[in-house]
């Protein structure tokens, strides 16, 4: 996006690079350099730096909520006791697989399943990715219940290319104006991006 503000952001891990980069340009940003992917504790490890780096400029950090509290402003707390003018730390309720979901027009496509097998309330699942593996088992598509199904005896708890395809609908079905009407953890980060542009364009 030609002259859009440039954010950087700090992530979980690939998939949700390009949930970021989708949510930033959504939100009327162009996606910067992209950090972490490298789990949650690195995140947590280095939070403090974002931080200090979002005083000057604007930052996006997003992490998954998981089941470390019950809802995530007690998270956001433990993270970062005072939030830096630019950063816009979000947590996705309670893996952004929930926010994938609530796109279920799009996704009962890309996966082949029926519209009325997606859940029709993503965020109060207690393991989004698992109900995302488990839809992917009723796939009428033989390819996404290879990909992303784990293979009997493997240990696995998905198959070997799942975040390959979830990539792959994020980039090319995924519309987070209308998974925003069930997911209100991904309202309020579109919501807390689109405020800390309007910030920092002043």
């Amino acid at each position: 996006m030609s002259g859009a503000l440039v954010i950087p952001a700090a992530v979980e891990g690939v998939l949700d690079e390009v949930v970021v980069q989708k949510l930033i340009v959504e939100a009327g940003g162009s996606p910067g350099t992209v950090y972490g992917k490298n789990g949650k504790a690195f995140l947590r490890q280095r939070i403090q730096g974002f931080n200090n780096a979002a005083k000057a400029w604007p930052w996006l950090v997003l992490v998954d909520l998981d089941n470390e509290a019950e809802c995530a402003p007690p998270l956001c707390a433990q993270w970062v006791p005072v939030f830096a003018p630019y950063l816009c730390f979000r947590v996705a309720v309670r893996k952004v697989e929930a926010w994938l979901l609530a796109d279920a027009d799009s996704l009962a496509s890309f996966l082949s399943v029926g519209r009325n097998s997606i859940p029709t309330n993503p965020e109060q699942l207690y393991d989004p990715k698992m109900t995302m593996v488990n839809l992917a088992r009723r796939s009428r598509r033989l390819a996404i219940r290879r990909d992303m199904v784990p293979r009997e005896g493997s240990g696995r708890s998905v198959g070997p290319a799942y975040t390959s395809r979830l990539i792959e609908f994020v980039q090319t079905s995924w519309r987070p104006k209308t998974a925003i009407g069930k997911a209100e953890s991904l309202r309020r980060a579109i919501l807390c991006l689109r405020r800390m542009i309007e910030k920092a364009s002043k």
